[in-house]
This record gives structure tokens, sequence and C-alpha cells, in this order.
């Protein structure tokens, strides 16, 4: 049986309008920043919180805007979906790649999709949100 997990992640763009992603170790799909609400945690907090622990940059959780809520197939995690709270950042950043992190990558919305395999829900659901906005 499909278990579902509720994740929080952020879309961070960078002047050129590039979107930042991440690829955790021992895996091969680029992601966005984020990660799973503990108990009681709401997602903004849950998605302020693990850019920190990720990228080791501080993030405002206020400062947060709600791109949207979308379910799809977890990236990494077999017979698993995801009900994903996504948040934007105007922040300008310089990550480091922390915690779980191997790798950070920026990306073009428009022509780096086929550069690097992405999350189900980058594809599906984060891109074309972002260029239609």
């Amino acid at each position: 049986m499909a278990q579902t997990l509720e994740i929080a992640a952020v879309c961070f763009l960078d002047s050129d309008g590039a979107l930042l992603t991440v690829r955790k170790r021992a895996t091969h799909v680029f992601m966005l920043p984020g990660g799973k609400l503990e108990p009681a945690e709401s997602p903004r907090t849950a998605a302020a919180r693990e850019v920190t622990e990720e990228l080791s940059i501080a993030c405002d959780p206020m400062r947060l805007e709600l791109l949207g809520r979308w379910g799809a197939s977890a990236a990494n995690e077999f017979d698993t979906t995801v009900d994903a709270h996504v948040f934007v950042s105007a922040a300008r950043i310089a990550p480091a790649a922390s915690a779980e992190i191997e790798e950070i990558r920026w990306i073009s919305l428009n022509d780096g999709l086929s550069a690097v395999p992405l999350a189900p829900l980058l594809v599906e659901r984060v891109i074309p949100a972002l260029q239609s906005r």
C-alpha cells in the first residue's frame, strides 16, 4: 500500500531566473530543498527549518510565499507519494550543501529541464507554476 509523505519545500530563483535544486546523498534525482514536516509543525515553519538545515542559510518563514500545494510521486522512495506545500522565497542566497545534501545545482526553467534528472513534483507541478507566474 502506497504511503503519502507531507513535505514542505522552497523555490529560490537567482537574478537570471534559474531555480535552485538539490540532490540528496545516495540519490540521482534533483529536487527542491525541503523535507518532511515534524509533528505539530506548520508547512511554512518546516520549509524554513529544512532550508536552514540543508543549505546553511537563514530563512524567515514569514517571508515565504505559497506557490501551491500538490501531490506527486516521490522521487527517491518506492510506492510513495508526496503531499507538497511549495513556497517561493525572494531572498538572494549563497547556499552551501549541508546535512544530507550532496550537490546543489541551479537550473534554467526554460532549457535546463533535460540537463539533469528532476523529481516528478518539479516537472509536473512546480516548474509549470513558476513559468506561468
